[in-house]
């Protein structure tokens, strides 16, 4: 993950056996460092540190860069053992992944290849009914394809600084300004929209930047100074232990968090380069830590499909199971750093001529894509009857949503849809959990002589409450003014009756443990969900208040056909009632709603829960499309259901 250096410093390496270390214990759940996480920005310090010493050096020289051999270096450096594991991560998929997980996780193996994926993540967090990127097997060459964008944009700014004005201040000052420019961008769109700043390469410049320009500091400054080079390096050691033992992955990162994992990086590299040898430069030294440095890209690379492919085949893996989970990772990344990693790096034929190893280095790329679009290909044509209708169940967007009626989340001012024409109509109001109900809502609405107006809004409750929301790490604020502005034009409307649904407050629990996110409290939820009911109710509406549907506890479009591929019956992946559709919020809830004048509770949970299971392939249909969004053919034949239980409630 970083150049060959011409002085070989071992502090380096301990280095980056501690960065791949924290990443791995995160990624294999080891809670005691939960921001382990911090390890890839430790990876990026020491990049720009090594990659800025060896660009500065040959401009000192030579006044030039070579471009060709630079980039022939990193080519042998990183795409051989990249694309090997590629490789082997899809043809382990073959036989794990059902078809359509295949022909989904091949289009990341295709970006990874290219490494763009950082850019595909992106698009991929904003999408909020994208399949699950925790099980995607290439998700973590987000971070190569960062350090290979910058391997491209890197050269050129040194050069140009230098080129402007000959001399190391020059190109330290454009360090300098290109690197607060992209910490202060890092830092405002961490609050405000995560993902760019997370996948974003130029938002991540500035922690190469910060490796750069220690590369340049005047190492005689501590050297005539060894109390306070070893001060320093505690110090360093002290700040990346208090990222790995105090971070989580809820906290707004990377931001002004991310400072402390590169200041720490940088305290050391500085230490190392005054000739610090004591003390945590003696350590990282130390030949455990030289082994496992060594081994460190291999052992990035290999360790996220282990342990994803293994959490596929074994629910809840034991310590045990994670643990021969590492030896296994361990095995695959010496093997591959002894048989591909390093003897190509080092070999003498590609060494001799750039060409040698661009060439190869862009075939090898273009095979890469080429094999992973056409593995998604065979996979989709693979597919059985079965598999082929699951997906399309899963793919099948509800009615609203087809139709772009649910609004995203910057949106502030409700744009209602309308379907059908009625002369009475029906208010359909709600986030998502609505949204899956459009369909037979619709469908009963037009049978019925009713038109139905939509006000609906991504992951935002009808209820009076304000809340955090993952995808945006901060409170919903733009959900507080919609709410308040479609329950206005709602009452407006005088609709005939409005229907109400939304995800459950013990369902948004679930989907948030262990994510530190804080809670709503009930006190809080009941009254919002009254305040909101009782708006209506004053205004003379009736409401029809439909419970939301179980909660699973993964994918069901994903579990189902896994179980299918494998042979199994899909029952494998019912869950218990007490687990999915906790009864005892729900008789709250109904409480409350039945309280409220003109407003009634409908609960159609007998149609997926019996006493003790809740189901998830019904009369022969998928009836999740993910883990609590109904698959809407399956919405789709509750009609008959929503049409007596919901549209009755109009009257005569």
């Amino acid at each position: 993950m970083s150049a060959p250096s011409p002085d070989f410093r071992p502090d380096i390496e301990g280095l980056r056996a501690l960065a791949v270390a924290g990443v791995v214990a995160f990624h294999f759940g080891l809670t005691a460092l939960p921001g382990g996480f911090a390890g890839v920005d430790i990876f990026f310090a020491i990049s720009g540190y090594l990659i800025t010493r060896h660009l500065v050096t040959e401009i000192s020289q030579t006044g030039r860069l070579d471009l060709l051999r630079f980039y022939a270096r990193r080519a042998r450096r990183l795409l051989p053992a990249a694309l090997f594991v590629i490789a082997a991560t899809l043809a382990a998929g073959a036989i794990i992944l059902s078809p359509e997980e295949q022909a989904l996780y091949s289009k990341g193996a295709m970006w990874a290849s290219a490494y763009m994926i950082n850019l595909w993540l992106i698009r991929w967090s904003f999408d909020y009914f994208a399949n699950d990127a925790a099980n995607n097997p290439f998700i973590h060459y987000w971070s190569l394809s960062v350090e290979e964008q910058f391997y491209l944009a890197w050269p050129a700014l040194l050069m140009l600084a230098a080129w402007l004005r000959p001399g190391k201040r020059t190109i330290m000052l454009g360090m300098g300004i290109a690197g607060l420019v992209s910490f202060a961008i890092c830092a405002w769109l961490t609050t405000v929209s995560q993902p760019w700043a997370f996948y974003f390469s130029p938002l991540r410049a500035w922690e190469f930047a910060a490796g750069g320009l220690a590369s340049m500091a005047p190492a005689w400054l501590l050297q005539k100074r060894p109390r306070l080079g070893l001060a320093l390096s505690l110090c360093g050691l002290a700040l990346i232990a208090f990222a790995y033992l105090t971070f989580s992955e809820e906290a707004p990162f990377p931001g002004f968090l991310a400072l402390v994992p590169v200041a720490g990086t940088v305290l050391l590299l500085l230490a190392g380069a005054a000739g610090v040898r004591d003390g945590v430069n003696a350590a990282l030294a130390l030949p455990p830590l030289q082994w496992v440095g060594k081994l460190s890209y291999s052992l990035y690379l290999w360790h996220w499909p282990v342990i994803v492919y293994a959490g596929m085949l074994v629910e809840d893996l034991t310590l045990a199971q994670r643990l021969a989970c590492l030896g296994l990772t361990l095995a695959l990344s010496a093997l591959s750093y002894h048989l591909i990693e390093n003897p190509i790096r080092r070999n003498g034929w590609l060494m001799a001529n750039a060409a040698r190893a661009l060439v190869p280095a862009l075939l090898l790329t273009g095979t890469g894509v080429a094999a992973a679009y056409g593995n998604a290909a065979l996979a989709v044509r693979g597919q059985d009857p079965e598999q082929r209708e699951i997906a399309a169940s899963a793919a099948k967007p509800a009615t609203a949503r087809a139709t772009a009626c649910v609004e995203g989340y910057d949106t502030v001012a409700p744009k209602p849809c309308v379907f059908g024409d009625g002369r009475r109509m029906i208010a359909l109001f709600g986030d998502s959990h609505a949204d899956h109900w459009s369909t037979p809502v619709i469908e009963a609405g037009k049978k019925n002589g009713y038109r139905v107006e939509t006000w609906l809004k991504s992951s935002c409750r009808p209820s009076r409450f304000s809340y955090f929301v993952t995808k945006l790490n901060r409170d919903y604020r733009e959900c507080d003014q919609w709410r308040e502005q479609a329950i206005k034009e709602i009452i407006a409307a005088k609709p005939s009756l409005v229907v109400i649904s939304e995800l459950a407050l013990t369902s948004s629990r679930k989907m948030a443990a262990g994510k530190g996110e804080p809670d709503t409290p009930d006190a809080v939820w009941r009254a919002g969900l009254r305040s909101t009911l009782t708006s209506l109710s004053k205004a003379g509406l009736k409401i029809a208040f439909i419970r939301d549907v179980p909660f699973n506890d993964e994918n069901i479009d994903t579990c189902v056909s896994r179980a299918l591929w494998r042979d199994k019956a899909p029952s494998l992946c019912d869950q218990t009632r007490a687990d999915a559709a906790n009864d005892k919020m729900a008789a709250v809830e109904r409480e409350i709603v039945t309280s409220v004048p003109n407003a009634s509770y409908v609960d159609l949970t007998d149609r997926f829960c019996n006493a003790t299971t809740c189901h998830v392939f019904i009369d022969g249909q998928l009836a999740f499309r993910d883990q609590h969004h109904l698959a809407t053919p399956f919405a789709e034949s509750l009609e008959p259901e929503v049409e007596k239980r919901v549209i009755s409630k109009v009257g005569r």
